[in-house]
């Protein structure tokens, strides 16, 4: 069931605009499950629509992570910027999370595939009955990923990536742990090295146990085996990639890379802007502050580049 939440004529945005907008709650219901997110229309421009695909871990449709005290709502924001310009756009609750979490899975049943499902009946649910003709992914972190694969499978007019790795998450975590003994090191690629043959492995040390628990292996099988790079170089549409140069999660060599691997992409980057979109510097406590400080509007050249790549569907 769709429900209407308000109607609204100006907010308070970085950009003005005199063109009423309409927000509603939508609902997806597909596979026994109810899955929500907010749509953000406006009667000047009813063939396009942005689908905004959150990051990693516990992230809702705002850009909000359920593990940090306080909102940074980046893509809220962000969506905000877009329907000043006429751009509607849909941003999604990750199945688990916010007004979706009924539709939690069990740990050891969640594959990364559920969540490029979830996205590919979003995609269709607003082609076939909100008819938009056109549909443009926006993902961000991990949602950069699922977003490339998405594009792949469905007729989506173009493809954005913000803050996307360009690396396997497996090469993801053996970089954060690079600082730990050998020893450990040592483990984690063996670990790596089973569960990219598709196998489990049973004997985990401790200390690794919170990454390599027996219910979450199979997840990481299915997650590791997709290469951000091998993916977006499989794009024919029109894809831009966005990297912020203070961004302390992902960096701009993970830009360089998917820029590299597809030849058709454009390549942004955005000095200053961090992982969650806002002005920071490099210094970590300093950085990290802005993640949960709901005050803070995103660097306005973020949604000036979208805008200015989306008005080229037009």
């Amino acid at each position: 069931m769709k429900k209407i939440l308000f109607f609204i004529a100006i907010f308070s945005s970085q950009f003005s605009f005199s063109q009423n907008f309409k927000e509603q709650e939508i609902e997806l219901n597909y596979n026994n499950v109810n899955l929500y997110g907010t749509l953000l229309t406006s009667p000047a421009n009813d063939y396009l629509v942005v689908l905004i695909i959150p990051g990693s871990g516990p992230t809702d449709r705002d850009g909000n992570s359920l593990m940090i005290k306080g909102k940074n709502n980046s893509l809220k924001y962000l969506a905000e910027d877009l329907i000043a310009k006429e751009i509607p756009s849909l941003r999604i609750d990750k199945r688990g999370i916010g007004e979706s979490a009924d539709a939690i899975v069990k740990e050891e049943d969640l594959r990364f595939e559920i969540y490029i499902d979830d996205v590919i009946n979003w995609v269709e649910l607003l082609t076939q009955e909100y008819r938009f003709k056109k549909v443009i992914i926006i993902g961000h972190s991990e949602g950069s990923l699922i977003g490339m694969i998405v594009a792949q499978k469905t007729n989506t007019a173009g493809f954005i990536s913000i803050a996307g790795t360009g690396i396997p998450a497996d090469e993801i975590i053996k970089k954060q742990l690079e600082t730990q003994p050998d020893l450990i090191k040592e483990e984690v690629n063996r670990v790596f090295d089973k569960l990219k043959e598709g196998d489990t492995v049973g004997d985990i040390n401790p200390m690794l146990f919170s990454i390599f628990r027996p219910s979450v292996q199979p997840y990481m099988i299915s997650w590791i085996k997709y290469n951000p790079t091998h993916e977006i170089a499989k794009l024919s549409v029109p894809s831009l990639i966005i990297q912020g140069t203070t961004d302390i999660q992902v960096s701009k060599e993970d830009a360089d890379l998917l820029h590299k691997a597809n030849s058709k992409s454009k390549l942004i980057l955005i000095e200053g802007m961090n992982h969650v979109f806002k002005l920071a510097p490099l210094n970590q406590e300093e950085n990290i502050a802005t993640y949960s400080n709901p005050t803070l509007k995103n660097v306005p050249q973020l949604a000036n580049e979208i805008i200015q790549f989306i008005n080229e569907f037009k």
